[in-house]
């Protein structure tokens, strides 16, 4: 199951509640439809939602850069490079890409090992 954010959820809740007041309808509580009357559910899966949708579209970037910089020192090094100043700043920028990326796994697993060490 997932949570939505808190703020997402009270933008929600409001939103069907003047929604619900603008229609005429009464509920019994503000905006809230019965069980089984939601017309406008939304898969919480894909490439562009939530948390598991951000992470894949940092890996997809994170490859895209990686690969860019890839052919830019390939560049580099045949001679091919029209401006190799762009050519080392897509590089560099790569590079900084893949440390951000180390540090961000880094600290997920400690935060990981942390949570399982945890006595309840």
């Amino acid at each position: 199951m997932i949570i939505p954010p808190i703020g997402s959820l009270a933008g929600e809740l409001a939103g069907a509640a003047a929604q619900g007041a603008a229609q005429g309808g009464t509920t019994a509580a503000a905006g809230i439809e019965p069980a089984g009357a939601a017309t406008d559910v939304q898969p919480t899966g894909g490439s562009s939602s939530g948390f598991g949708g951000a992470l894949t579209d940092a890996i997809s970037s994170l490859e895209s850069s990686q690969l860019s910089a890839s052919q830019a020192s390939q560049g580099l090094a045949t001679g091919t490079v029209k401006d190799p100043e762009a050519a080392v700043t897509t590089v560099e920028d790569a590079a900084l890409e893949m440390q951000l990326a180390a540090q961000l796994r880094a600290k997920a697993t400690e935060a990981a090992q942390t949570i399982f060490q945890t006595q309840v």
